[in-house]
């Protein structure tokens, strides 16, 4: 048997490559341990242009953001299914003087597209401190991963194209224009396999930074507040009354364990925002693939060919993905270059 891309691990990245690379027309086998955490399975999947209190535009915004929208609404029209929400994100103010602050940032060129400043802000009043008003950032929104994921899933099981398990660097012979798997020749094995990464012995030379983060599921009286609210934690709207809080962030202690200490920062930094009362009723933990320079691995191996990489999203897995999906689809199928910032080659001397 032979197929054109075994694509290992179905994270958000795995997930979004296999199927830009099926688009293109190309055999692919996706493969998953389900025995192995995922962040994917943890995070909160929201996309936001402008991060931070100084309203950062997200590196090549300009480029993702049109992507990502078109990318998985696509899916949606295609597959018939929903897991996609575009929604404003809400930025209340926490004083005159950090108003007055973001009213001069928002003049910039760059960040007025993403920005509006007629926010409604009575509309939020009875659930949100904002007592000093606040904006809305546009082109965001949030993706529920475990839905989208178990989309990608489903599609590529009735093609009869995902393997449940365990796939090694061991296992793998490796020539310079093929691998060797199983019974299964393959021209191009592709890790996605997130924070594990570190321990691909292919690519353990690159320079990862983990990241732990915790976030909260609560129940919120009465809660309907449909769009996203940012104030140094966000509150992201499940349903009617029930609410996702996050995130920590953490560099140490990096297991998938929750702890206390993380809760209990979420909750005081909650208090601070919510009107209402909640009550938790759930905790998780992961960890971000996050890189030293806070930008994605994305490239082949330099001593084999054959074997490749896609990962290093860090905490912007769902705006990244699509758009450098695509781009590495052109590099592998059309010979196109590319992005020198995300080309795991910047670290080849190590």
């Amino acid at each position: 048997m032979k197929i054109d891309f075994l694509i290992v691990g179905q994270g958000v990245a795995g997930s979004v490559l296999a199927w830009t690379l099926d688009q293109r027309g190309c055999s692919v086998l996706l493969a998953d341990d389900p025995a192995l955490p995922s962040a994917s399975s943890v995070a909160a999947g929201i996309v936001n242009p402008l991060t931070g209190r100084k309203l950062v535009r997200t590196w090549k915004a300009g480029d993702l953001f049109p992507f990502l929208h078109q990318f998985y609404s696509g899916i949606e029209q295609a597959l018939g299914v929903r897991f996609y929400h575009p929604l404003p994100i809400y930025r209340p103010f926490r004083s005159e003087t950090e108003k007055n602050d973001y009213l001069k940032l928002t003049a910039d060129p760059d960040i007025q597209p993403y920005v509006n400043q007629n926010a409604d802000n009575e509309q939020y009043n009875k659930y949100i401190n904002n007592s000093f008003g606040g904006i809305e950032v546009k082109q965001s929104g949030w993706i529920d991963l475990t839905e989208f994921v178990r989309i990608i899933k489903g599609y590529f099981v009735r093609k009869n194209q995902y393997y449940e398990g365990s796939v090694s660097v061991n296992d793998l012979i490796i020539n310079d224009d093929v691998v060797k798997w199983k019974d299964i020749e393959i021209s191009k094995v592709i890790f996605c396999d997130g924070s594990q990464g570190r321990e691909n012995s292919l690519f353990d030379w690159l320079p990862y930074n983990p990241v732990k983060g915790q976030i909260l599921t609560a129940v919120a009286e009465g809660y309907s507040i449909k769009n996203i609210v940012n104030q140094g934690v966000f509150i992201l709207p499940l349903r009617t009354g029930l609410i996702r809080i996050g995130a920590t962030y953490s560099w140490h202690d990096l297991d998938w364990q929750t702890t206390d200490d993380g809760r209990a920062f979420l909750e005081s930094k909650v208090r601070d925002i919510l009107k209402v009362p909640f009550q938790i009723v759930a905790q998780q933990a992961g960890i971000r693939p996050s890189t030293k320079d806070r930008r994605p691995f994305v490239g082949l191996h330099p001593s084999h060919p054959a074997i490749g990489i896609f990962g290093g999203m860090g905490t912007k897995g769902v705006s990244l993905s699509p758009f450098l999906a695509e781009q590495f689809s052109r590099h592998l199928l059309d010979g196109e270059d590319l992005d020198p910032e995300a080309n795991i080659s910047r670290y080849v001397s190590l």
